[in-house]
């Protein structure tokens, strides 16, 4: 395919351009069938290969594929039109993949190459890049599918079947190259001379080391030479070198059996010439023998001693060796020395694995270990190599068909307690009630114990008589799963009490026995009903028969319906006659019945009366007679009834009959007349049910499996009560005086509770007993203990519970404390050097001078027996040393004595002790042992101190209330119950105790056992208070349903995590309301209306006296009863729209006059109410006319109206009441109620009868059970046992201990309190620790310079453990527990080869001390790519002329953690009397350095500018003045400064040539190219700057973007309207007047 210039395809004619693009794209086969003009215009074309079919699995499948023959323009044509010979193959041999090769191949992931550039894979040119932090770069690697027996490659295919191919490339990060930073120089050395020419030098190290291609390191050392002055006399040339101690090697053989034979002759002389006495021999013996047991050779170490030498020469200043006689004659170094012959460790072969920790399959839980050991066979002696390690260490699981499962663990739970309401109650609450009777919703607790759960165990859930043998408890840890609730909620049933109706009225006297009449003796009975049962059944209500006995009984009487008008005597108009009564027979019950039963009674006589004539006075008819005023009399009380009539019109003057004076108008009567005296049957108290002894049924535990509740039943029993008949008022009588027809019975069945046997687990195991020994090395006695728990507690005369459920005994006391020590045998005799090798030695002799003397060393058990020595290895602390120099004293040697000990102190802190030593034999007349600065031979120190100072230390720990011996049971876990919980506690300071010399020591040392005490309160929750319920308000309603309210007041909030309030009124937030219905009887007031007064004529006729006139009459409000009104009341309480008239004007009638009686009452309106309907009302006639007058009409009549006198009726149901609970229950279940309501159709309730006469549907639910939320407090768990010390030794060490929630507050209940943890202060113990001196100067003996030896010592220092804390010096033997180990390596070097300079030698320093951790990263982007410390050794010189010989300076590094990730950055400041600033780069964490900072360009040396600029891609200009570089725009601060160079955005055009043609915008990193700045013109390129100095965009690029949009909208404009088609003409002579088209020209001017 050809391409243009610019990179782009040319299209080819006939179609070649699509299939280029077919060919690239798709991948597929091409064959060109020819044309006469030689072009291809047929192909062949090919699907994908279909999947590898074939029986066998492997590569024997075949795949196959379509082929077709296609046109170029993408039509499929006939085969025979491409070229058969170009036709590619649609079948192939494959590899089919099976399942099973999953396990045979898989991917071969290569290592990921090195991370490229991504600039360098873009095509072109790479542009310049400025590293800021890390380059993004790619990172690729090899992906292959192979078989994985001998990895030999596979096809892709085979794996991709089964997992799709990884990913081959990833992008990764490059750093920047990171140049090497050094640290500030050193001040400069003294001269290096006294006198003539030397140097003076001063150095630096290196602080982080050149990575990534940075910049390598400057020199560490910078020389200057110096001159003190010319030298006196000559300069010293030549001095004494030192070389270095050749290898330890052993002397010849000869030689050695030759001193072996020597040595045997002089025992045997020294063992002759010893003691003759056989006894003091056999003692000696034995003594040697002992010696020799002590000190058995032991097998690990094979000490040879040998001999090394070194070389001691004459160097001259220049570096050059001379003759030794040059060097200044002087006593000559040691030559020849014994040394250790060096052995290297030698250990056995690994022992086999031992079998794995775990014994069972189980791969949920951890995985076991398996170790094994190899012995030492040889120790190190000498420098020889160290031993490895010699115990290995590795995971497992146990193999084999035979392993057991393992035992796995689970929850078990006790039976839930009985259910307590108590634990719900408030503070307010438990103080207010007693607690007994509590019911309704309450809290149930029960122990959760964990156990080895496994199939034997199962049975006794299934089986009952197995339950005996439950599980045994383990410890809890052991399982993992969620704990299952300890507590949960719970009902106790509230007992309903019994609510009965108030007393009916006294019935009738009846018969007791109507069947059996004998005897003038009854009872007048009254009776009322249960209105609510109780839970017990109806035996627990109080009596509902009340009994009075009287007089002449009778079962069936007459009753008065009504009277008959009045009929005169002798069928005469008017007179005295009879009223005939209309009767009816009824029972005791007031029910009618058969008149033939009241045949024994006497008929009703009729009764007289009087109708009288025209002129004679009318009265009116009896009113009823009253209620009785008592129900019973006694000899103070006596019951009376009255009636009453009044005068309607008087009589004439003449002739008429007289009106009766007032007297007779009214009618007293006794009523009630028997005694006050009521009898009625008292039941007691339901005995327990107990075995019916009738029955023979069997009550045992055995025989039915109880319920869930454990309350099984099993049998049939009986229980008895007692019945006695009681006179109100006086007490029990005999039972005769009670009637027998309502005697309660005194017996009933009942069903037996089964019995419940107490049911224990097994007793767990033994608690671990671990064997401990004091400080003195004797065993620490200790107990163990083991419990048990009881799974269900007895009842109902079961198996009672055993006494025992704890058990504690003492731990067996082990023999021997475990724990074993090196012991360390006599140092052997001090072996010298050989004399033969010695002899040529100046100032050498035979017997005496410088060896070394070893001795063996053995392990022991605590107690003292021979133990393996690898058991110490393991246990005991750094092996003792078995090699030491030694010094046989020679004749001229001083020799001393031992130190005696210290005399006795006699007053601490001032005194002083002291200590000696003489000189031995000869040396006490030598000159130079006189020398008592050489040779002390006392030593004075002052006493040792034991003044302390002790002082408190850190916070003040959490409030801590004592223990209170509650450790948590190891067997079950108890839910916190009334655990303390507040009150007086203990707050702890730690003490820390110092010396005189302000170290830290053991607190005990002050007398302290480490706290400071202080009592303090925690303070406690105090429950919201409510005062107590006020008295129930009167119902809202006189008559129907209404509601009644009672409400509780805030008397004290919550305080202190207490008991939150209840929900509050939101007015006063201080109310809590309850709402129950009420309803109030409709007719419990009543209007009563006395008879009509006398007549009030208006205008008096005195003669006739008659003529209109008033009435009036008294109207009270009265309490209804069930025998009548009874008492006057207010007269609100009645309901005043239907209180009577009090008054009424009327006519009274004149003589003659016809008289009728008052209407009688309306007739009722019948429902629905119509205006059709009318109601009357009806009189009849008293006194009928005189002649020639009428009587008025005796009926009234009206229309029936609604809502005036007609009304309809319909049920109304009230809201619910709040939920109400039973007096004794705190939360649960309960009731809440609604009650019906009889509504007018005016609105007003009235009588429910007036709706029940209508026979309303009435199918509401009028109580609904409902609950009221549980106030469940929070429920912890009990602390646990104090942590272990966070610290093992300083000031801060804490103790924690935890609680967890086991209950979250429910309702209303005391929430959790904030504080889950409590901390304490750990007693301070000091911290010791082993630390190295300083090294040592290089000590060369006697001479200037050569190879020698620097020491440092090994300390014991103490702490108080804080980071910035000083650390002292104590004695030794205060880290005698701690490992000898320094910052936790175990190798300790006291000493080390070193070199000493000589004059004029030029040489490396000593390394420096490591750097701080550097850490190599992207600050602020979170990459961190190495973190890194170095230490470095720089060149000292002495001599000018040697500083061509010095050595290389050297630089190392590590990795390291922790590093600090650092930036760079360049300050200045004005130097005094110069015009120049000073430049420095600094580190962020202040330290001046060099290198680091960026490049600064153009360099700041030839600047004049003031701040210098030190900003990244800044320069100073001529005129004095920071800019920034092309592409950059300045951005300025206030004060008008250069605060930062912003890079300048740019619009970059593609071009055909650039490949990235998708560009839209791109950041100028240097947009000027060298053809923009033309030959012979200086100055800098400008550019367009859209940036302000302030960094926004400058007001004249909105400007141009609103002119660019302005003139695009117009371009469109114009096409759209030069584009847009006419409109076709209507007609055809219109068609000259057809627009043309509008063309506009533009010429590119925006002023058109």
């Amino acid at each position: 395919m050809g391409q243009g210039a610019g990179g782009t395809p040319r299209k080819r004619t006939g179609g070649s351009w699509y299939l280029s693009v077919t060919l690239l794209l798709c991948g597929f086969w091409k064959a060109h069938s020819q044309t006469d003009d030689g072009k291809s215009v047929y192909f062949w074309e090919t699907g994908p290969w279909g999947r590898c079919m074939g029986s066998d699995c492997g590569p024997g499948g075949s795949q196959s594929r379509a082929v077709w023959c296609a046109h170029v323009d993408g039509w499929t044509t006939l085969h025979t039109n491409c070229d058969q010979g170009q036709r590619p193959s649609n079948q192939r041999n494959c590899f089919r993949v099976c399942d099973w090769h999953k396990d045979l191949y898989d991917w071969k992931l290569g290592a990921w190459n090195e991370c490229v550039p991504v600039s360098a894979r873009t095509f072109g040119a790479p542009r310049q890049f400025t590293c800021s932090g890390g380059e993004e770069g790619i990172q690729t690697r090899e992906v292959g599918c192979m078989l994985k027996t001998d990895g030999s490659p596979a096809e892709d295919a085979i794996c991709e079947y089964f997992e799709p191919k990884p990913r081959l490339e990833q992008a990764c990060l490059i750093p920047c190259p990171q140049d090497c930073v050094v640290s500030e120089y050193s001040p400069w050395t003294s001269c290096s001379k006294t006198c003539g020419t030397g140097l003076r030098n001063r150095v630096r190290s290196v602080l982080v080391p050149p990575l990534f291609g940075g910049a390598g390191c400057p020199n560490l050392t910078e020389f200057q030479s110096c001159k003190p002055g010319p030298c006196v006399g000559p300069e010293g040339l030549y001095s004494l070198r030192v070389g270095p101690w050749s290898p330890c090697a052993l002397p010849p053989t000869r030689t050695a059996r030759q001193a072996k034979r020597r040595k045997g002759k002089g025992q045997g002389l020294r063992e002759r010439g010893g003691v003759k006495d056989p006894e003091t021999r056999e003692l000696i013996q034995k003594k040697r023998t002992r010696n020799r047991l002590n000190r058995q050779e032991s097998p690990f170490w094979d000490i040879q001693v040998g001999h090394q030498t070194r070389e001691v020469t004459c160097i001259h200043r220049n570096g050059s060796t001379v003759g030794r006689n040059l060097c200044i004659p002087r006593e000559l170094p040691l030559t020849i020395q014994s040394c250790v012959l060096p052995k290297d460790c030698q250990v056995t072969e690994w022992t086999d694995w031992s079998s794995c920790s775990k014994t069972c399959v189980d791969p949920e839980s951890l995985r076991g270990n398996r170790t094994r050991r190899r012995q030492v066979i040889q120790f190190p002696v000498g420098e020889g190599i160290e031993c490895p390690l010699l115990e290995e260490t590795e995971s497992c699981e146990p193999q084999g068909g035979t392993v057991p499962p393992c035992a796995s663990y689970t929850w078990r739970t006790t039976e839930w307690s009985d259910c307590r309401v108590d634990l719900l109650l408030s503070q307010q609450d438990r103080r207010r009630s007693n607690m007994t009777g509590l019911c309704g919703g309450g809290l149930q607790t029960r122990e959760v114990y964990c156990v080895q759960a496994n199939a034997e165990l199962l049975k006794y859930l299934n089986n009952l008589k197995e339950k005996d043998k439950a599980s045994r408890p383990v410890e809890n840890k052991l399982c993992t799963g969620p704990v299952p609730n300890r507590s949960q909620r719970c009902q106790i049933p509230c007992p309903i009490d019994c609510e009965v109706s108030p007393w009916g009225a006294w019935g009738p006297c009846v018969f007791e026995n109507c069947d059996d009449q004998t005897g003038k003796k009854g009872f007048k009975l009254r009776k009322r009903q249960i209105t609510n049962e109780p839970t017990g059944g109806p035996g627990s209500c109080p009596h509902l028969v009340e009994a009075m006995p009287c007089d002449e009984p009778s079962c069936y009487k007459w009753q008065l319906v009504s009277l008959d008008q009045c009929v005169p005597d002798d069928g005469k108009q008017c007179g005295p006659g009879a009223q005939l009564p209309q009767v009816q027979c009824i029972n005791s019950n007031g029910e009618p019945v058969d008149r033939s039963l009241c045949s024994s009674s006497a008929a009703l006589e009729p009764v007289r009366c009087e109708l009288p004539c025209a002129r004679d006075c009318v009265l009116s008819d009896w009113t009823p007679w009253s209620t009785c005023s008592q129900t019973c009399s006694s000899k103070t009380v006596e019951g009376k009834q009255m009636r009453t009539r009044s005068i309607l019109a008087y009589n004439a003057g003449e002739g008429g009959s007289l009106c009766p004076n007032s007297s007779a108008l009214q009618e007293v009567r006794n009523c009630n007349e028997h005694a006050c005296i009521v009898y009625h049957w008292q039941t007691g108290p339901w005995g327990p049910c107990t075995e019916d002894p009738s029955t023979a049924s069997l009550n045992t535990s055995a025989g039915i499996r109880p319920t869930g509740d454990g309350q099984g039943l099993c049998s049939m029993g009986v229980q008895t009560r007692k019945v006695m008949c009681v006179r109100v008022n006086v007490g029990q009588v005999p039972p005769k005086k009670c009637p027998e027809g309502p005697r309660p019975s005194t017996m009933r069945p009942c069903q037996l509770p089964c019995k419940k046997d107490c049911i224990v687990t097994p007793f767990s195991d033994w608690t671990e007993c671990l064997a401990s020994c004091d400080a003195g090395g004797d065993a620490v006695k200790r107990k163990q203990s083991r419990r048990r728990l009881v799974i269900q507690k007895p009842s109902n005369g079961g198996q009672e519970c055993p006494v025992v459920l704890e058990e504690e005994r003492d731990c067996e006391v082990p023999k021997v404390c475990p724990g074993f020590r090196w012991k360390t045998h006599k140092w052997r005799k001090c072996q010298l050097v050989p004399w033969f090798l010695r002899k040529d030695t100046p100032g050498a002799q035979e017997t005496c001078g410088p060896g070394l003397q070893t001795r063996a060393v053995s392990c022991r058990q605590l107690d003292g027996t021979q133990a393996d020595i690898s058991e110490c290895l393991k246990s005991a602390k750094a092996m003792p040393t078995i090699t030491q120099r030694c010094q046989l004293p020679c004749q001229d040697d001083c020799q001393l004595t031992n130190w005696s000990k210290f005399s006795s102190c006699t007053a601490d802190c001032v005194g002083v002790r002291t200590r000696k030593r003489a000189l031995i034999g000869r040396s006490k007349k030598k000159d130079k042992c006189k020398n008592t600065q050489m040779y002390p031979l006392s030593e004075t120190q002052y006493c040792p101190c034991d003044k302390y100072n002790a002082q408190p230390v850190g916070k003040w720990s959490d409030c801590i209330l004592p223990e209170g011996g509650r450790a948590e049971s190891t067997a079950g876990m108890k839910v916190q119950g009334d655990v303390k919980e507040c009150g007086q506690g203990y707050r702890y300071q730690a003490m820390v105790c110092y010396d005189q010399d302000n170290r830290l020591v053991e607190t005990s040392r002050c007398n302290s056992h480490g706290y400071i005490e202080e009592a303090c309160i925690i303070p406690c929750p105090s429950d919201c208070k409510l005062s107590e319920w006020s008295n129930w308000s009167r119902c809202s309603k006189s008559c129907g349903s209404g509601v009644k309210v009672r409400s509780k007041w805030l008397r004290e909030k919550p305080y202190n995590g207490g008991r939150p309030c209840p929900k509050l009124d939101h007015i006063n937030q201080a109310q809590v309301y309850e709402v129950v219905p009420c309803q109030s009887d409709c007719n419990q007031y009543v209007w009563v209306a006395e008879p009509w007064s006398v007549w009030k004529v208006s205008n008096v006729d005195l003669k006739e006296n008659c003529g209109e006139g008033v009435q009036t009459r008294k109207v009270r409000c009265m309490l209804n009863t069930v025998d009548g009104p009874s008492e006057a009341v207010e007269d609100y309480l009645c309901d005043p729209e239907e209180m009577p008239l009090g008054a009424r004007e009327s006519r009274l009638p004149c003589p003659e006059d016809c008289v009728l009686n008052d209407w009688g009452p309306w007739s009722r309106c019948s429902v629905p109410c119509t205006r059709n309907n009318s109601r009357v009302r009806t009189a009849y006639t008293l006194r009928y006319p005189g002649v020639g007058r009428q009587c008025p009409e005796k009926s009234d009549k009206e229309s029936c109206s609604l809502n005036l006198n007609c009304f309809n009726y319909f049920y109304n149901i009230t809201d619910w009441s709040t939920c109400q609970l039973s007096p004794n229950a705190v939360c649960g279940s309960g009731i809440k109620t609604r009650m019906l309501d009889c509504v007018r159709s005016d609105g007003k309730s009235v009588d429910i009868k007036f709706c029940e006469e209508l026979r309303l549907e009435k199918n509401w639910l009028m109580n609904v059970s409902c609950t009221v939320e549980c106030p469940v407090n929070c429920q912890l768990s009990a602390w646990s046992t104090w942590s272990e010390c966070s610290q093992t030794c300083g000031l801060d060490g804490k103790m924690r201990r935890q609680r967890s929630v086991v209950q979250a507050s429910q309702g209303d209940g005391r929430p959790c309190p904030s504080q889950m943890e409590q901390w304490k202060p750990c007693p301070v113990r000091p911290c010791y620790r082993w630390q190295y001196s300083p090294w040592s100067e290089c000590r060369v003996e006697s001479v200037v310079c050569g190879h020698g030896t620097r020491y440092r010592n090994l300390s014991c220092f103490v702490s108080d453990g804080s980071s910035d804390g000083e650390s002292s010096m104590v004695d030794e033997e205060l880290c005698g527990s701690l490992e000898l180990a320094v910052n936790g390596d175990k190798t300790i070097i006291l000493k080390e080869a070193c070199t000493l300079p000589c004059p004029g030698e030029c040489y490396l320093m000593e390394w420096s001390d490591w750097s701080s951790c550097v850490n190599i990263c992207v600050k602020g982007a979170g990459v961190d790519f190495v973190s890194v410390q170095v230490r470095s050794r720089a060149v000292l010189a002495q001599e000018p002329e040697n500083l061509q010989l010095c050595p290389d300076q050297a630089w190392e590094s590590q990795p390291c953690t922790g590093g600090e990730c650092y930036e760079y950055k360049w300050l200045s400041s004005s130097r005094p009397n110069s015009s120049r600033p000073v430049v420095w780069c600094q580190r962020s964490d202040g330290l001046n350095v060099t290198g680091g900072c960026p490049a600064m360009n153009p360099p700041v040396d030839n600047s004049s500018c003031d701040p210098p600029c030190l900003m990244p891609k800044s320069f100073c200009s001529e005129a004095g003045i920071c800019m920034c570089e092309e592409g950059f725009t300045e951005v300025l601060s206030p004060a008008g400064q250069l605060d930062q160079c912003a890079p300048i955005p740019i619009l970059e055009i593609p071009t055909a040539g650039d490949k990235k043609g998708d560009v839209k915008t791109s950041r100028a990193i240097n947009p000027t190219l060298p053809t923009t700045i033309q030959p012979g013109r200086t100055g800098r390129t400008w550019y367009l700057q859209p940036y302000g100095p302030d960094g926004k965009l400058k007001m004249w690029v909105y400007g141009v973007a609103a002119g660019a949009f302005v003139l695009l909208i117009f371009i469109v404009s114009m096409i759209y309207l030069a584009c847009k088609k006419p409109k076709r003409p209507q007609r055809q002579r219109q068609q000259n007047n057809r627009l043309k088209p509008l063309t506009l020209a533009y010429d590119g001017d925006t002023d058109m």
